[in-house]
């Protein structure tokens, strides 16, 4: 899916995501990435959404954003309360959705000029559980 034509500006855009990653302006990242307007941070120690805790946080909270938008795969994977009070907290917002929509709010948001980071997980492999605080539908 291409999401965008042109770079704005001197910022960080996703140009499209496919199952095998992300493109950021001409390079394309595979696996989990964290993406601020100026940064790409394109080894993150997490690999899995359900090993995500406040110290693999630390590189997006270092990034001073006003909102984080946390990309969950292919589909939306809720976050456990503790781990969202780690952002109230700091007084950083967090919007929690799939990495597609992850990827087109973050393209919104820059060319808003707003400090946004989004930490993205791959769309592609297995289904993510509904919720990472194990609960069952």
């Amino acid at each position: 899916m291409d999401l965008l034509l042109q770079r704005p500006g001197n910022h960080v855009t996703i140009r499209a995501m496919t199952d095998q990653g992300i493109r950021v302006g001409e390079d394309w990242y595979p696996g989990p990435l964290i993406l601020s307007p100026e940064t790409i941070i394109g080894t993150w120690e997490v690999t899995r959404i359900e090993d995500l805790g406040e110290q693999a946080l630390r590189p997006v909270f270092e990034l001073n954003p006003e909102i984080v938008l946390l990309g969950t795969g292919a589909r939306q994977v809720f976050l456990p309360a503790e781990l969202m009070m780690a952002f109230h907290t700091r007084g950083i917002g967090v919007e929690v959705m799939s990495t597609p929509a992850a990827c087109r709010t973050f393209n919104v948001l820059v060319s808003e000029e707003r400090k946004v980071v989004a930490a993205l997980f791959p769309a592609s492999g297995g289904e993510p559980p509904h919720s990472m605080q194990g609960s069952s539908a």
